[in-house]
């Protein structure tokens, strides 16, 4: 999730006897901003690293990992029905508008009821772009009228309606508030008299004026680039053949892996296999695995001298 300028701020920072660690998950999307650090490093051959491959015995009852592990290495997910409660599903749905009233019925009804989780708060769906019927922009719509109709207190502002107990998303840094872009809040007020709505962040409430509602959308729906670095309870991702420029290995694995309690796929099994088979994602030209490139030839030098 790191880009080339925060990671370079970041090492300025770093005393020189100071050791670093770095964490992360190579097989993700990369960051939003520009670079691949990670992959680069990795590469690099500079740097001792440690990959942690083996699914453990407690682990391997999930099949959220298990299937997971299975999209990572190019193989289908088991799509199949569980014999018994599981942690992972998928649903099978043949076109967009299928696939909606399928999403429609998990979030508001059987998940809930199965599961016991909030509608709202616990279940996020993750969708691979934002348009088309079942992009993240239409659900948005469909399921803000599902699960929190607007009654009398509301503001219309940039194409979306704000009302007490939306879910919503902050979709740029706002240093001032502390907010920042990702962050997911709830609505606690709209207050027409006085022209700000006020939400909920991390138990923080947080005064919007109207004019500044350009920073918020609603977050029922939201895409899988933006849930980097989030996990939810359950999540719902639509995988269907309309998505097709956004049905990519890297995708469906970082849409999987957001989920903690429950992942269920919905949509088609053609469309599920494109994402599996498709690694083709941009190669980004940083130049930074070459600079780290001779720091590797020295350490193998090293290496062979000792």
């Amino acid at each position: 999730m790191v880009d080339i300028l925060l990671m370079h701020a970041l090492l300025k920072a770093v005393p020189n006897q100071a050791a670093l660690l770095i964490v992360g998950d190579v097989d993700q999307l990369p960051s939003v901003g520009p670079g691949q650090v990670l992959a680069d490093v990795i590469g690099s051959g500079a740097i001792p690293v440690v990959r942690l491959t083996e699914v453990f015995r407690q682990a391997a009852k999930s099949r959220i990992i298990v299937n997971a592990h299975r999209v990572n290495q190019g193989r289908m997910p088991e799509l199949n029905r569980p014999e018994e409660a599981s942690d992972f599903y998928f649903v099978a749905a043949d076109d967009p508008e299928t696939a909606v009233g399928r999403i429609l019925d998990m979030v508001k009804t059987r998940i809930p009821r199965r599961f016991g989780l909030d509608p709202i708060r616990d279940i996020q769906v993750l969708c691979p772009m934002n348009r088309g019927g079942a992009g993240a922009r239409s659900l948005n719509i469909e399921l803000q009228a599902a699960l929190n109709p607007a009654g009398d207190r509301k503001v219309e502002r940039f194409g979306w309606t704000f009302s007490p107990g939306d879910k919503v998303m902050q979709i740029e840094n706002d240093y001032e508030k502390e907010v920042y872009n990702g962050d997911i809040g709830h609505i606690h007020d709209v207050d027409p008299n006085a022209g700000e709505i006020v939400a909920s962040f991390d138990g923080r409430s947080i005064p919007y004026g109207f004019g500044e509602l350009d920073m918020l959308v609603p977050a029922y729906a939201t895409t899988i680039h933006k849930s980097q670095g989030s996990e939810y309870p359950a999540v719902i991702v639509p995988v269907l053949t309309q998505h097709y420029a956004m049905l990519q290995r890297n995708v469906l694995y970082t849409g999987l892996t957001r989920g903690k309690r429950l992942v269920v796929l919905v949509g088609q099994n053609k469309a599920v296999a494109i994402a599996v088979r498709n690694v083709s994602g941009r190669r980004r030209w940083s130049k930074l695995r070459e600079w780290l490139q001779p720091a590797a030839a020295v350490r193998t030098e090293f290496r062979s001298v000792r």
